[in-house]
């Protein structure tokens, strides 16, 4: 009691070893015991974060986290290893990215492999090791278990996929396709009144997984598109994220899906030719809903499978050839694009079907299937792109020079090069080779002295990215889809001249009350643009028949006129930018 007074009125306390012990609360632990305990209960912490993740979460926040790091070690290779004293490492460093960035995306799939593609489909504006990843970069994934699809339909539908009460008659528990975002199971309808057996549809299910993981993967693209403009590379590729990303959402709602397949069918129906060459499945809404979508089954050959291709439409089979697959084709994604202001974005080969006409019997008949991706172009920019494609074909340089520079593009040239996928110069002459600030040809730059040069020239492409549409970003894509398509069946149609003469059509004008003087230009201009079509079609044509003649020689396959137009536009590339584009940068 003494002892605890004078302790309180601050008197200094003196204690024996023993009576200093009696106050402590026992033995201290070992620090290395602390520590354990620490680090215990930091995993069993990770433990039960890994876990909730995973079973209730999808995963996503593992997903981010690999992204995040993904984008740190891109960052860090580019930051130490991208120098001037590095020049001859630069292709390792270009191939350590692209190893990085294809196993993130084929590792987390979903979002991931749309976003992988997007990048595949301009592969050839990126460094070589990149254009050979993202050319193989498919959108396949692994069936989910049957038991994940009866939760989809409880959810949707409240019932199970069939048997009694079911909401089909017979439900194949094993998918026919599998993909990153869903997967198609093939069914069949109950009887209608009057009928003995149902209707066999395609029922495509949206894996459970992705809409947990949407908003994260897409919060994950806002960040990594951040870092890489602001601090890894400098580069304007931010603008795109809010365009891009709302278009990833609408791909998820399939009751949207149906509405747009549903427009593209009356379009299409209302087109004299279109209707006789092209068919949309028919949608049942009754049976559709956001997560799931029903439509009609159809049997045929999909595009990518070239050798059924030519199987079917080959001597002995459907009449015109690969000529009647390509035509309708490249004249149904010039309607949308000139005439309707409607575009399908996503015509990959596996997304077109080839089947006898059921109607015409012996000619083909295009169908087009997954329709969850569209843009609506405003009618200001639809009249816009008429005029530079029909600019480009008609020699109107200034029409083609003042609308690029509206879209905020610094680099008219290459724009044109771009959407006709050939070498363009705008005006008089011929594509030089430019010689950079140090007078140094290319030939003549450092791997690193060339990735500069390119890198300067992307930002003076951009000039303004908030005037620029972004629906650009899926137009070429189309395009280039397109064009990969027609490559790939020996080139049997001149793609420029049927998409050149739709842009013309569709821009329409006021020549019957014109003025003479009006309507002077207006047949100057038209003389033009019919010589320069002429011009196309006479190099199509010779083509055709180089190509024939080497048949005759036992070659099997010839260069075709999309070949020859790729090799000038790598010429091109490889001697004004420094680019070295694959043989198969280009393919669809």
């Amino acid at each position: 009691m003494l002892l605890g007074r004078a302790c309180r009125v601050g008197l200094r306390c003196r204690t024996t070893p023993d009576t200093h012990r009696s106050f402590s609360s026992g033995p201290t632990s070992p620090r290395w015991q602390r520590y354990l305990r620490r680090m215990g209960y930091l995993g069993l912490g990770v433990g039960v974060v890994y876990g909730v993740d995973r079973n209730f979460n999808a995963s996503a926040l593992g997903r981010n986290l690999r992204t995040l790091w993904a984008c740190a070690l891109i960052t860090a290779d580019y930051k130490i290893n991208f120098t001037p004293e590095k020049s001859d490492q630069i292709p390792e460093l270009h191939e350590r990215v692209a190893n990085v960035m294809f196993n993130l995306f084929t590792t987390n799939g979903g979002l991931y492999i749309k976003i992988g593609q997007a990048i595949g489909a301009n592969a050839a504006f990126l460094p070589r090791p990149m254009q050979v990843k993202f050319a193989t970069l498919f959108d396949d994934a692994p069936q989910i278990p049957y038991s994940d699809i009866l939760s989809v339909f409880a959810s949707e539908f409240g019932r199970l996929p069939s048997g009694p009460g079911g909401v089909f008659e017979y439900f194949d528990e094993n998918a026919i396709a599998s993909a990153s975002i869903a997967q198609v199971h093939k069914a069949r309808m109950w009887p209608e009144p009057g009928e003995t057996e149902g209707q066999w549809v395609a029922v495509k299910i949206q894996k459970p997984d992705v809409a947990k993981q949407t908003e994260w993967d897409l919060g994950a693209y806002r960040i990594v598109m951040w870092l890489f403009e602001k601090v890894a590379f400098d580069l304007p590729v931010y603008f795109v994220v809010d365009f891009v990303s709302d278009h990833l959402r609408r791909e998820l709602d399939f009751e949207l899906e149906a509405k747009n397949a549903q427009r593209t069918a009356a379009y299409i129906a209302a087109d004299p030719r279109l209707s006789q060459t092209v068919h949309i499945p028919r949608v049942y809404p009754a049976f559709t809903t956001k997560r799931i979508m029903t439509a009609e089954w159809i049997d045929g050959v999909r595009l990518s499978d070239r050798a059924g291709i030519l199987r079917l439409v080959g001597p002995g089979g459907l009449r015109g050839g690969t000529r009647a697959v390509m035509e309708p084709m490249v004249e149904l994604f010039s309607a949308q694009m000139f005439r309707w202001g409607w575009v399908h974005c996503d015509p990959h080969p596996g997304n077109v079907l080839v089947r006898p006409h059921p109607a015409r019997q012996g000619t083909p008949q295009l169908v087009l299937l997954d329709h969850g991706l569209y843009v609506q172009l405003e009618e200001e920019f639809r009249r816009d792109w008429c005029a530079v494609w029909e600019g480009l074909l008609a020699g109107e340089w200034s029409v083609v020079d003042s609308v690029t520079r509206k879209w905020g593009v610094g680099m008219p040239d290459l724009f044109a090069s771009a959407v006709l996928m050939r070498p363009v110069k705008l005006g008089r002459g011929r594509p030089q080779r430019e010689p950079t600030e140090r007078g140094k040809r290319i030939e003549e730059m450092t791997n690193y002295e060339r990735s500069v040069m390119m890198k300067a020239k992307l930002k003076g492409f951009l000039i303004d990215t908030d005037s620029m549409p972004k629906v650009l970003i899926f137009l070429l894509r189309n395009m280039r889809m397109v064009q990969g398509n027609n490559k790939a069946l020996n080139s049997p149609v001149n793609r420029i001249k049927i998409t050149g003469f739709a842009a013309s059509h569709a821009l329409t004008r006021s020549t019957p009350h014109a003025s003479l003087r009006a309507r002077v230009q207006e047949y100057w201009h038209y003389a033009r643009f019919r010589t320069v079509m002429f011009s196309i079609d006479t190099a199509f044509w010779l083509a055709r028949v180089r190509q024939w003649v080497w048949r005759l020689l036992g070659h099997a396959h010839g260069m075709g006129f999309e070949d020859e137009i790729e090799r000038s536009v790598r010429g091109l590339a490889k001697s004004s930018f420094g680019m070295d584009v694959g043989p198969d940068a280009f393919d669809g």
